[in-house]
């Protein structure tokens, strides 16, 4: 039996090498399934052939990514990109946002999947747990949708104020509450954990949360109209939808001037902006923003305990 050593939280583990761990974090770095694990089964075997009887988990990582470079450039970077992700041990929290339609839900599984994160929550289901805490006719604006808050209004804005805005920024403050306190825990807990919905509007979380070097957020967007009308009729044809189609599409013209919102919120305050126009291309997009900003503090502590080591 082959064993492969590695380190948790400062305490060494050896533990049998397997090929299905393997292919599972081959085919996060898109590598088709059978491929992945005919890949495996090949670094098995050559561990076999040289009759290795225990390996630490950087030989091995090491003797991965020389094969995948001659066998698939491009799957080897996005594998190493995933291994420097996780081997932080600081939580990554992930926060995505954007106006209804633009498919936050389904870019936050994506890369949950992706990365192996196992925790994952919409800002609508925070609102729901809102919803039940603060009544309607204490806060009647959290009990409309993003959209519709301006009805929730008990005052409504000047004629020279846009009252879907007004309106939407209520609802967000509100919800933005119950956000940072999810943030806070899954910093304080240690729990990495992707967060989406509407209610992440750059500006309106805390700042010291969102400057946390593991703390990345982004937005997403969609500057065709047709093409994010046409995401309402996609996702309302899914037969577990309950959601009315009808309702979106009545309400276009104020998810439109949301979107606005959000993007001229992010260039404000330097979140980056994502075109979600292809699914692939966002998420590679994402991981590579993240790789870069939450990777490299893994890296930079790494250095530092090489250099404290040599000290």
């Amino acid at each position: 039996m082959i064993m492969v050593e590695g380190e948790v939280g400062g305490k060494k583990y050896t533990e049998p090498f397997s090929k299905g761990v393997l292919s599972r974090s081959l085919t996060r770095a898109e590598m088709g399934p059978n491929k992945a694990y005919s890949f495996a089964s090949c670094i098995h075997q050559k561990l076999k052939n040289d009759k290795v009887k225990l390996i630490t988990i950087d030989e091995l990582v090491k003797m991965i990514v020389k094969d995948l470079k001659d066998e698939d450039p491009e799957i080897a970077e996005k594998y190493m990109a995933w291994r420097n992700i996780r081997s932080c041990k600081e939580p990554l929290i992930i926060l995505i946002g954007g106006s209804s339609g633009v498919g936050t839900s389904s870019i936050a599984f994506e890369i949950a999947n992706r990365l192996g994160i196992k925790n994952m929550i919409s800002t609508d289901m925070i609102r729901e747990v809102m919803r039940k805490i603060v009544s309607k006719e204490l806060s009647p604006v959290i009990h409309e949708s993003s959209f519709t808050a301006y009805k929730g209004l008990r005052v409504m804005p000047p004629p020279e104020f846009d009252k879907i805005l007004v309106g939407f920024k209520d609802h967000v403050d509100t919800v933005s509450v119950g956000i940072e306190a999810v943030i806070e825990r899954a910093l304080k807990e240690g729990i990495s954990i992707v967060i989406e919905g509407v209610h992440l509007v750059p500006g309106f979380i805390n700042k010291k949360l969102i400057e946390r070097d593991n703390v990345v957020f982004f937005v997403l967007s969609l500057t065709d109209e047709e093409i994010h009308k046409g995401r309402f009729y996609s996702r309302c044809r899914q037969m577990w939808s309950k959601r009315p189609l009808q309702r979106y599409l009545d309400n276009f013209f104020a998810i439109r001037k949301i979107l606005e919102y959000f993007e001229s919120q992010a260039n404000n305050y330097s979140i980056p902006i994502i075109e979600n126009i292809d699914v692939v291309t966002t998420i590679d997009t994402i991981i590579k923003n993240i790789t870069e900003k939450y990777g490299g503090i893994s890296n930079a502590k790494k250095l530092k305990s090489e250099r404290s080591d040599d000290d």
